[in-house]
């Protein structure tokens, strides 16, 4: 409306108040947004600057969820480790049990003394399926006959002789039966069999039992797919350029199982001599070292991605407040920016009144 005159001091008040209308809009704007800088065109510098902060804070953000997933699976690997350590200390526990048991089952004989000769024949058992003779000699006594049969190396460790109150009294070492085949002039009676420890027995096949629920145990150690005790690779990345990162793996790839521990199935007959249950319980130290050092290296590693995950966050929120110094606004001095601009406009209308007073006066003339 180009074509109506208005006087200076009038045309100067209404410039005051479309500034402070403007001005109104633009707070009211960062009072309902909380935000001074809302698009480039408030502060370029500020905004892009903010914009490249709130992006690499997000990127950190997504790869949070890939530090936490390898958090859950280094905690499972865990979790197994432990079981199956403890698996193995019931191993040494039946092993030390097989060790210490000497309820060998054994048999006492007649015996008279007679002038002829013979043998007496032991095989099964500890001896196996080669019969080892030992001579009677004649006249012998039960002494005599007790020292040939503890004197003789093959029987060593596997069948022990004794003198029952003049009776001869065989037991026998092993966990399998022995069977005696008297010949000998010198005894009364057939011989027979003899029954084996079965005690140990019994322990050797719980720790086949035990050993197997090792390996079961470590195949249901996995996490999202991901199963470390089976040797899988677990890799973590920790920046939004890949150039920081972990690869988690047990130590040379392989899977921990019963296998590589070197626990092995074990026939009942490991049983049937101390040197045997000793030889096991030398491996299954050398497990219980191997799964310490395992999870020592999984628990250094678990370390290492909280540590990460916990720097992660902490750098998001110093990106994200860094962004948000360069575009929030302060509520408090906007919210005392449009009370003062309110109170401008109320002091710009009284003078706008004020201004136009003049030309009421021209009008007043007029009439």
């Amino acid at each position: 409306m180009s074509d109506i005159t208005i006087s200076r001091g009038v045309r100067s008040n209404l410039l005051a108040l479309q500034n402070i209308s403007s001005l109104r809009e633009t707070i009211q704007g960062r009072l309902a947004s909380g935000k001074k800088v809302n698009s480039a065109l408030d502060n370029p510098t500020n905004f892009f600057t903010a914009s490249a902060l709130n992006a690499r804070g997000n990127d950190l953000g997504a790869l949070l969820d890939s530090m936490s997933n390898g958090i859950k699976t280094l905690e499972a690997a865990d979790n197994g480790l432990k079981s199956i350590t403890k698996t193995v200390e019931s191993l040494q526990s039946a092993i030390r049990q097989a060790r210490q048991d000497k309820s060998y089952k054994g048999e006492s004989y007649a015996f008279t003394a007679t002038a002829g000769t013979g043998n007496i024949v032991f095989t099964g058992g500890a001896v196996g399926t080669t019969a080892v003779t030992v001579a009677v000699t004649a006249n012998a006594s039960v002494d005599d006959v007790v020292a040939a049969i503890n004197g003789n190396s093959s029987l060593t460790s596997k069948v022990r002789a004794s003198n029952d109150n003049g009776k001869l009294r065989v037991e026998n070492l092993s966990t399998a039966t022995l069977t005696v085949t008297d010949t000998a002039v010198a005894t009364t009676g057939t011989g027979g069999t003899i029954g084996g420890n079965t005690v140990r027995a019994d322990l050797i096949t719980q720790f086949n039992d035990l050993r197997q629920q090792l390996d079961r145990t470590a195949e249901d150690a996995s996490f999202n797919g991901i199963n470390l005790l089976r040797g899988d690779a677990l890799a973590i990345t920790f920046n939004e350029t890949g150039s920081s990162s972990i690869t988690v793996q047990s130590k040379g790839g392989q899977s921990i199982n019963s296998t590589n521990l070197g626990i092995d199935v074990q026939a009942a007959s490991v049983a049937d001599s101390d040197v045997g249950l000793d030889a096991i319980l030398g491996k299954l130290s050398s497990a219980l070292g191997s799964l310490r050092s395992q999870s020592s290296a999984f628990g250094s590693n678990l370390s290492v991605v909280q540590n990460r995950q916990d720097f992660t966050k902490s750098m998001i929120n110093t990106l994200r407040g860094g962004a948000d110094n360069l575009t929030l606004a302060d509520q408090n001095e906007e919210g005392a920016n449009l009370l003062a601009l309110n109170t401008r406009a109320q002091l710009a209308t009284s003078a706008l009144s004020f201004a136009s007073q003049g030309d009421q006066q021209v009008l007043q003339f007029l009439r």
